[in-house]
């Protein structure tokens, strides 16, 4: 795994992730959803949560580029940990809130909201389809925020009210979504 981007751009870090429930996603897909994202976002502001955060990926590549309120939600054990210990080398763990729980019963009591926030669930996941609903349902994204979902060709969010657009890297494929008002707005 390698950082792409900011202060910590060329890191790597080898996460024991071979029997781990997590899928990283590629480098290739990173680097062009954050190539989206840096001409859409102002990391320094942005307030923001990794939903089935895995390796802690996508909060490090935050992190890098300014990002100080990072949220990562995962409930597998040795990834949390691991994800301590690179927070502690990297020398960002009190940028970083590491939280171990079910990700759906996270969203269902966290109270809190967000400007940016990425799920990138197992693909097999049978209630991966609910996510979507579920962070407009808790109001988890802030007005004029971003949630972005990972997911292979077996799933499609362009039906959904929120939906934005999406952008495929291979096999994966990151759909986005926003409040409908703000996607009004956009056009």
């Amino acid at each position: 795994m390698r950082i792409i981007g900011g202060k910590f751009k060329g890191r790597r870090f080898d996460p024991p992730a071979d029997n781990w429930p997590t899928r990283p996603t590629t480098d290739y897909a990173k680097e062009g959803l954050f190539n989206i994202l840096n001409n859409n976002l102002d990391f320094e502001e942005t307030k923001m949560l990794d939903l089935f955060g895995g390796t802690g990926s996508h909060c490090y590549e935050f992190i890098s580029r300014g990002c100080t309120d990072a949220t990562y939600v995962d409930k597998h054990q040795p990834a949390i940990q691991f994800v301590k210990k690179t927070a502690e080398t990297l020398q960002i763990d009190k940028l970083i809130r590491i939280i171990r729980s079910d990700v759906f019963k996270f969203m269902e009591s966290s109270g809190e909201d967000y400007d940016y926030i990425f799920a990138g669930p197992p693909y097999a996941l049978a209630t991966m389809d609910e996510i979507p609903d579920r962070v407009f349902k808790y109001k988890l994204l802030r007005p004029g925020g971003w949630f972005v979902m990972e997911h292979n060709p077996h799933h499609s969010y362009k039906h959904h009210p929120n939906y934005l657009q999406e952008r495929h890297y291979g096999k994966t494929i990151f759909s986005f979504f926003q409040h409908k008002d703000d996607a009004k707005e956009e056009e």
